[in-house]
């Protein structure tokens, strides 16, 4: 049950967004914003690296997140992508 509700809520806040941005796409054609953010640290238990990324094109829009992290047990990660692009025709 929590997970439906939590795929849920992450929908409800994502449509509106990526319907806007498409909008905003359609109605200027040249536009074009970027968001970056990244963190890494290294220290005595271990190493991490983490990013997200965001882009809204002529094209469509794009959005990846991800993180690494490696200590004494080994290496771990994960990674988020996903888009969705304009066509006129």
């Amino acid at each position: 049950m929590r997970a439906l509700k939590r795929v849920l809520a992450v929908s409800a806040l994502t449509v509106p967004l990526v319907i806007g941005a498409a909008g905003l796409a359609s109605a200027h054609g040249s536009i074009d914003a970027n968001y970056g953010k990244g963190f890494f640290t290294a220290n005595e238990n271990g190493a991490g690296l983490a990013a997200v990324e965001s882009h809204v094109g002529p094209d469509g829009v794009e959005h990846a997140d991800f993180w690494i992290w490696a200590d004494d047990n080994g290496v771990t990660g994960s990674f988020t992508g996903s888009g969705a692009t304009t066509h006129e025709g």
